[in-house]
């Protein structure tokens, strides 16, 4: 089912559906960029109405422009819960003290994937051969992008031209356009463009996943209801699984996770870091 008719059929069902009773207590949501505003509203929908009407919160997404944005905007309190990169994640750690609540899974692992893609029958099918093409990045402030290049022995001065395109989903169509040789994509994303004609020729070991962490000073009993409501959101029943399909394809539930489950990319990122 596509991302776009599950939040359609998912937004028809809540409207049949008495909403939950505002509440006193409002909760804004954030999120990392992965698409233009406009899309990130569609996508983050389900899941803010889902989030309300299982704690009675009155929940609602607030779009950051990019990666820093999502980090400041949680830091500052403009929004109290985020969904956040590993890398934004540790950021927020670092600066405001964010707490890590739960991790969605793929196939009930709290992992993901860097890989690198290139267009299907291009005759690049190595990460060495990318030497020398031009080669897409997404935010340039995520790190974790940087370091899973060099891991396959890679580095920006090996392009001929390289770019940073904000999104995955512009990376990887960009790619299949032929603007650039090579990008790199979340795993879920090389997966969801895998039938139109993108090949993984690399893919890093897994990492910690993304994460939603919440401002230090939102009350103990709001969090717990929030972790509480995404531990239950599992494709055990249609409902819950339009909102999970609304929000990523991929994702199949929720898993409580620890800041210490990030020292691993901290690890890998730390040579990047100024």
């Amino acid at each position: 089912m596509t991302r776009l008719f599950a939040t359609a059929l998912l937004g028809l069902l809540l409207c049949l559906r008495t909403g939950a009773t505002p509440a006193a207590e409002s909760v804004t949501l954030g999120s990392v960029a992965m698409d233009i505003p406009v899309e990130m509203i569609k996508r983050m929908s389900a899941l803010s109405n889902y989030l309300a009407m299982q704690t009675g919160l009155n929940v609602h997404f607030r779009p950051s422009p990019n990666l820093s944005s999502a980090v400041d905007d949680l830091g500052a309190g403009r929004t109290q819960i985020a969904y956040l990169t590993p890398v934004a994640y540790i950021e927020a750690r670092k600066k405001y003290g964010a707490i890590p609540l739960v991790a969605p899974t793929t196939r009930g692992k709290p992992h993901l994937s860097l890989v690198l893609v290139t267009k299907a029958g291009s005759g690049i099918d190595k990460p060495a051969q990318l030497k020398g093409k031009r080669f897409a990045f997404g935010d340039e402030k995520a790190l974790l992008q940087k370091a899973a290049v060099a891991s396959f022995g890679l580095g920006t001065g090996d392009f001929a031209e390289f770019a940073y395109l904000k999104h995955y989903d512009n990376i990887a169509k960009a790619v299949l356009a032929g603007d650039f040789d090579g990008g790199i994509l979340k795993d879920s994303i090389a997966e969801e463009f895998r039938y139109k004609g993108l090949a993984v020729v690399g893919s890093t070991a897994p990492l910690a996943s993304y994460v939603f962490a919440a401002h230090p000073k939102l009350p103990a009993k709001t969090r717990q209801k929030l972790r509480d409501a995404l531990l239950a959101l599992k494709k055990d029943g249609p409902d819950k699984t339009l909102v999970l399909e609304a929000f990523d394809v991929s994702y199949d539930g929720f898993v409580p996770i620890q800041d210490k489950d990030y020292d691993s990319v901290r690890k890998l990122i730390e040579p990047f870091q100024k």
